[in-house]
């Protein structure tokens, strides 16, 4: 494609006329199969997500987030009644459907409708919920709300560059891996290189198809697991956007 130049011989981008703007995301309930997202409700939410988190192999659960660990659920509840009340970020409960409890959160933050650029973070996934179908379907949720539902254009996952766990989550998840930043912040003392991920509105219709096709029930054997893993029809999904 022939780049677009300006009446001074300029390149510039492409012109943006059929888009917009994003809206804010609403503080609604999200329903899936496996689990479902509840907007994050500090007295309904506590005591279950600090159960989910202290479990014995919880261990380095916060290592690599700017708050935690909580010693006790009070700790845990000072957190969220100062981070988890605004506008920016808006916080969802991860509840298993099979228990009705919730075992993690997640946000959206760095909301920008203007642009159609909004990032998913604060991800705190317990024992229970890490590396799980749940964990898939939330982030799916998540994803459909954004780009299906408040129309963004760009939607971000950024991590701290050593947190080998949460890069490989973000590659599972779909995401385009962008670039390091480093020496982008400070937290807990110690500096942070961050690593930043993407996925484009342009790239969601394959991924969305993927996605349903992994979570899809026939996927599922009698036991649970998986027959197919989700990096085979993302990675199809991928091809097909080349």
């Amino acid at each position: 494609m022939s780049q677009k130049m300006n009446e001074y011989g300029q390149p510039i981008g492409e012109t943006v006329s059929e888009w917009g703007p994003a809206q804010l995301p609403p503080r609604v309930l999200m329903q899936g199969r496996f689990c479902r997202l509840e907007p994050l409700d500090i007295l309904t939410h506590v005591d279950e997500l600090f159960e989910a988190f202290s479990s014995g192999e919880a261990g380095g659960l916060w290592t690599y987030m700017p708050m935690g660990p909580f010693a006790e659920v009070a700790e845990l509840k000072s957190w969220m009644d100062a981070a988890c009340a605004g506008e920016d970020p808006v916080f969802y409960a991860v509840i298993n459907e099979l228990t009705g409890k919730a075992v993690g959160f997640a946000s959206y933050l760095r909301i920008n409708p203007a642009v159609g650029l909004i990032e998913v973070g604060f991800i705190v996934f317990s024992p229970q919920l890490q590396k799980t179908a749940m964990a898939t379907e939330a982030m799916y949720l998540m994803m459909r709300c954004v780009f299906d539902e408040l129309g963004y254009r760009r939607y971000e996952w950024k991590c701290d560059a050593l947190n080998a766990p949460s890069r490989k989550a973000a590659l599972r998840f779909g995401f385009s891996f962008d670039g390091i930043f480093e020496q982008a912040t400070i937290y807990k003392g110690r500096n942070r290189d961050t690593a930043w991920y993407s996925i484009l509105d342009r790239d969601w219709p394959t991924m969305k198809t993927a996605f349903t096709q992994w979570l899809a029930e026939d996927n599922f054997d009698e036991q649970g697991q998986q027959k197919q893993v989700l990096s085979q029809p993302l990675a199809k999904a991928q091809s097909n956007q080349v």
